[in-house]
């Protein structure tokens, strides 16, 4: 686990403003959008929770963010879970962690990566705990959750599983499983999301479904061809100007699609 969190922060060393093209996106939405305070214990989770235009009561996703905390993207993120149907909450799970107690915004983005690293656990279990309570138990909510999360969040999500029974289905998008020892915890189903060419975290698959298998869990990982790491966002970024990056673009972007197709089907059921 060490390894995996020291690549992970070099990856968080990548500058933040590529997520920028996120901005128009999320504030052309229609739905309503809001930034909300959940407590845990005496901690304050900053969160940002979208709506569905449905008229009967929905099922809530938790959304956990990257290891470059919670940024546009993820907030964009959110907003695509609602325009599906469901009530999106996406903690910021450095929420108080910042200088003068801030949270992502406020640090600076080569800091960030610094900062998730330092989180304890417990701290992260608490949080989803408090955020997952919290959706759940909203007048519009029908009180079924899902939990959703990429990269760093990926696998906070298939880590958060071992730690809460009431939780119908897990989408772990490209993030390491949790200890085999605590898989037996675990009651929801467990869907992965890969890319073919992240042999990082596709080395872990095979273990993980093994140890899934000997705890009597769901668990199925789908392998994207040709997606890279973190294809659901490289492939809902714009196009790229370097025609040798084309290739790659293409197989995320196509593995971002498919994708969604699944996590949809996958949401109708729980």
């Amino acid at each position: 686990m060490k390894i995996v969190l020291s690549v992970l922060l070099v990856l968080s060393a990548l500058p933040a403003a590529a997520q920028d093209w996120a901005k128009p996106r999320l504030a052309a939405s229609p739905r309503h959008q809001e930034w909300v305070q959940v407590k845990n214990g005496d901690r304050i989770v900053q969160a940002f929770i979208v709506y569905p235009e449905v008229k009967n009561k929905a099922s809530a996703v938790v959304v956990t963010h990257e290891i470059f905390g919670l940024t546009e993207w993820v907030q964009e993120m959110a907003d695509q879970f609602a325009e599906a149907g469901y009530i999106a909450i996406a903690p910021d799970l450095l929420s108080g962690m910042a200088p003068n107690g801030g949270r992502t915004s406020d640090i600076a983005p080569d800091k960030v990566g610094e900062a998730i690293s330092k989180l304890p656990p417990d701290q992260i279990t608490g949080d989803l705990n408090a955020i997952a309570d919290y959706v759940t138990k909203l007048p519009a909510a029908n009180g079924k959750l899902a939990v959703a999360g990429f990269c760093w969040g990926g696998g906070q999500a298939f880590r958060f599983a071992t730690n809460r029974a009431q939780i119908n289905a897990v989408l772990s998008f490209y993030g390491p499983p949790p200890k085999p020892e605590d898989m037996t915890h675990i009651n929801a189903r467990v869907y992965g999301f890969y890319g073919e060419n992240d042999a990082r975290i596709d080395a872990m698959i095979p273990d993980a479904e093994k140890a899934m298998k000997a705890a009597g869990k769901f668990y199925e990982p789908v392998i994207y061809k040709g997606a890279g790491h973190g294809f659901m966002r490289s492939g809902e970024a714009p196009p790229p100007t370097d025609p040798a990056q084309v290739t790659a673009y293409e197989a995320n972007k196509k593995a971002r699609n498919d994708a969604w197709v699944r996590v949809k089907e996958i949401l109708k059921k729980i």
